[in-house]
């Protein structure tokens, strides 16, 4: 069995978690801040980028960060060039964690219009996935923003998330859609129930082989996007936190019987840059067991 069939595998059936490392630009100093590193510790992007890299070693190599608890992770662009161990990310954590890496392609979100933000250009796609293919990247992910129930900003929300998705299937991997739903909306729950529709659609557009999954705001409804994850084109519905805490964002995943966590704040949680190596071991431990019982209940 080659390594995407095993790979595919992994995604279709594992028991375990998605862990979200892929903080870009925007979001690396708030997610450095809560990790201890404050503004004044680095001079300019470079050095910003280079204690991102650092933590997310630390993680990538703590015991408790392999494929017995966290099936896949997701990557920024930037981190695919650094190594750990030695080794290239990718490489180091399927061979030597058995966990499956994936690649944010997204540049960013347009303004909103409609109580959407759709997805900005992505230059050089084409060469992007080639490269992350040829480095044993299995898929991507993608994200755009919902704010509020609005029928026809949801319908171009998903229509331009699809639009990537294939070529992202042409280009032989697998593209995680991640719509998000603003979980302060006024109108999450109807927003909900109108992106469901409109995935279903799409999903139902599909031929055989253009596979992907889904990363979706864990719903106001238990179960609502059952039916999406017994689609045959979807591989996994993974759960984002969106700015829930980790307690609220697990209580929540272990009403969803369908869907697995794909968390990043809650998955670092607790986490300091200043903590020993047991403390640290220990927090991250903890954030990975409740993570992943709330994912296989």
């Amino acid at each position: 069995m080659s390594d995407f069939a095993k790979m595919r595998a992994q995604m279709e059936t594992g028991a375990g978690f998605i862990a979200a490392l892929d903080q870009s630009g925007g979001s690396t100093p708030k997610a450095l801040a809560l990790y201890g590193v404050g503004e004044g510790d680095y001079s300019n992007d470079d050095e910003m980028f280079a204690e991102m890299q650092r933590m997310r070693a630390r993680i990538m190599q703590s015991p408790d960060f392999t494929k017995a608890k966290v099936i896949g992770t997701i990557l920024f662009e930037k981190t695919l060039g650094e190594q750990v161990a030695g080794k290239p990310v990718a490489d180091f954590l399927w061979s030597e964690r058995g966990v499956v890496p994936f690649l944010k392609i997204d540049k960013g979100l347009e303004d909103e219009a409609d109580q959407v933000q759709v997805l900005k250009p992505i230059p050089g796609l084409a060469d992007t996935l080639a490269q992350a293919h040829g480095m044993g990247v299995f898929g991507t992910k993608e994200r755009s923003v919902i704010h509020g129930a609005h029928q026809d900003g949801i319908a171009r929300v998903v229509a331009n998330q699809f639009d990537v998705a294939r070529d992202v299937v042409a280009a032989g991997m697998v593209p995680i859609i991640e719509p998000e739903v603003n979980i302060k909306s006024p109108t999450k729950s109807e927003a909900e129930e109108m992106l469901a529709q409109a995935l279903l659609t799409h999903l139902d557009a599909l031929s055989d082989g253009q596979d992907v999954m889904l990363k979706l705001t864990l719903p106001e409804q238990p179960g609502l996007y059952d039916a999406l994850a017994d689609h045959p084109r979807v591989l996994r519905v993974v759960a984002l936190s969106g700015g829930y805490s980790t307690d609220e964002a697990s209580a929540r995943l272990a009403q969803n019987h369908k869907m697995i966590a794909s968390f990043s704040r809650a998955l670092t949680e607790g986490l300091q840059r200043d903590m020993t190596d047991d403390g640290f071991v220990a927090a991250l431990g903890g954030n990975i067991e409740k993570i992943y019982q709330a994912s296989i209940a």
